[in-house]
């Protein structure tokens, strides 16, 4: 088939973003339509943005049978869209809160009166955005959940935790340099405290117009900082390469959040007697409870004995719940660390008792020991520890004659009259915290005991995060026995007590 005259064959080129129509107009007589195809490429909801690149060539054949060819110049479109840095607050263990009423979260410019950049300043001013988005009215299209760019965003259950902030290039939002503190703020009464991560923003990689952000996320509050798929425990610094795909996930605020708790769990030393003579045995007992929303195993203690203390390998014994549980030991001078394949449910507590025998040497000691105790989240392996728990033994050349003993029990008292009786029971693993620093711990029934106390007066106060659904319970017999502590007297080689009562919590449900 023979060409008309003055056919023209036109061939286009064009980069990825969307479908759009471009009219090229070439001298007074070449006129022609070029349909460009369009290619999205979607990674967690955002779209990757490309450089447009349009450019026609053309071949065609005059009357006088001259042919021309050539090409059109190169148009190059760079949108600026806003860029999305994408996320979602988690658990501890990666997984998705039951309930995100009350949460927030906000961007920061940081104090510039701080040199250290950890401290809050004002709120970035960010741009305000519409969805859907209404066509020439100069407000930029937005983003789900954030639809208008709020700063503060309250985090809502639909979807769960998920959170983005769109920062404005056109206001130099993303320059390489800027930092930012973001914050999440847990509702009032939450087991989770504040998240603070400083973002500093990077130089850009590719090419013009690619609109790909680089930033380092850093954890201010030591707890870890796991990117989508992802989970990192040591490591608190993220290097997030492409801030339009990869989106920064929170985990309980290890986040974790992370959102994870800040005290997961906690170690409590005791000991049988409050002073010791060289010859005499004391029973120390390490109480580990489990604090964390998760089972911790891989559990060990590190204990440092005092200069004099001989420790009893056989003494050794441990319990989980009232169940027994394989303890072993390993001493290496003054250092004695327990170990235990057992795992410790939520709220529960590990017990471990042993015995120390006190030589010559522990004259020239201090009689202070200190316990540190180290476990593993089994959901997610990230590692928690607690301490140093102390303890401080009076040491004295002989026992003096006049020491005595305090006795006393936490219980539940159900005729709030003071005073135990059948059918009121006591209360296991409950801490009382003396005037000298050591703490003393209830056993299965409630009660406890410290012998060769000196004489003279003693005060004991109750530790009420010891026991988890309770407070002190209301005297109607006794109005000095309406307060978390007492204060006792020891005579010399006498017997004194010192009993806490204690009722359930009741508390009004929310109303949804």
């Amino acid at each position: 088939m023979s060409r008309p005259q003055n056919q023209k064959q036109i061939t286009s080129s064009s980069g990825w973003w969307r479908r759009l129509t471009a009219s090229v107009l070439l001298g007074s007589f070449l006129h022609t339509t070029i349909s460009i195809p369009a290619i999205a490429q979607q990674t967690n909801n955002l779209v990757a943005s490309s450089p447009l690149i349009n450019q026609a060539t053309y071949t065609y054949t005059d009357s006088a049978n001259n042919q021309y060819q050539g090409s059109s110049s190169q148009i190059n479109v760079s949108p600026t869209p806003l860029l999305d840095p994408l996320g979602r607050i988690l658990g501890c263990a990666g997984t998705i809160l039951p309930d995100y009423t009350g949460f927030s979260v906000g961007v920061y410019e940081p104090n510039s009166s701080d040199p250290t950049g950890t401290e809050l300043g004002s709120l970035v001013a960010l741009t305000r955005t519409e969805l859907p988005d209404i066509p020439n009215n100069n407000v930029p299209g937005g983003r789900s959940p954030n639809t208008e760019n709020s700063n503060p965003y309250f985090v809502t259950n639909s979807p769960a935790g998920v959170y983005n902030f769109l920062l404005d290039p056109n206001k130099g939002q993303t320059d390489p340099g800027r930092t930012y503190i973001f914050v999440v703020n847990p509702p009032p009464n939450s087991i989770y405290r504040q998240r603070r991560i400083k973002i500093e923003i990077l130089g850009s990689t590719g090419t013009q117009g690619n609109n790909v952000v680089r930033y380092v996320a850093s954890s201010l509050d030591g707890q870890p900082i796991s990117l989508t798929g992802q989970t990192r425990v040591e490591q608190t610094v993220v290097l997030v390469p492409n801030a339009e795909v990869v989106g920064l996930d929170l985990l309980a605020f290890e986040f974790t959040t992370n959102l994870c708790q800040a005290n997961q769990l906690q170690i409590i030393k005791t000991s049988d007697r409050a002073a010791a003579e060289p010859g005499d045995t004391v029973i120390y007992r390490l109480s580990v409870k489990n604090l964390a929303d998760a089972s911790l195993n891989n559990i060990f203690v590190t204990d440092n004995l005092p200069l004099g203390f001989d420790f009893l390998p056989k003494s050794v014994r441990g319990e989980v719940d009232g169940q027994l549980v394989t303890i072993t030991s390993e001493r290496n001078g003054n250092t004695v660390t327990f170990r235990t394949d057992a795992s410790i449910p939520t709220e529960k507590v590990l017990n471990i008792v042993y015995a120390a025998q006190l030589t010559p040497d522990a004259l020239r000691g201090t009689g202070r020991n200190s316990a540190i105790v180290n476990a593993q989240r089994a959901d997610n392996r990230f590692s928690t520890k607690d301490g140093p728990a102390t303890h401080q033994l009076k040491i004295s050349s002989g026992i003096v004659s006049d020491c005595g003993t305090i006795i006393g029990r936490v219980f539940v008292d159900k005729n709030f009259d003071g005073e135990q009786q059948s059918g009121e029971p006591g209360i296991p693993n409950a801490v009382i915290f003396l005037e000298d620093g050591n703490r003393i711990t209830t056993d299965p029934n409630g009660l406890f005991s410290l012998a060769n106390a000196l004489p003279g007066y003693h005060t004991g106060v109750l530790d009420l995060s010891s026991v988890t659904g309770y407070t002190l319970a209301h005297n109607e017999k006794f109005r000095e026995r309406n307060s978390q502590s007492r204060l006792v007297h020891l005579e010399p080689g006498g017997l004194v007590r010192m009993n806490f009562a204690v009722t359930p919590t009741f508390q009004e449900p929310v109303k949804k």
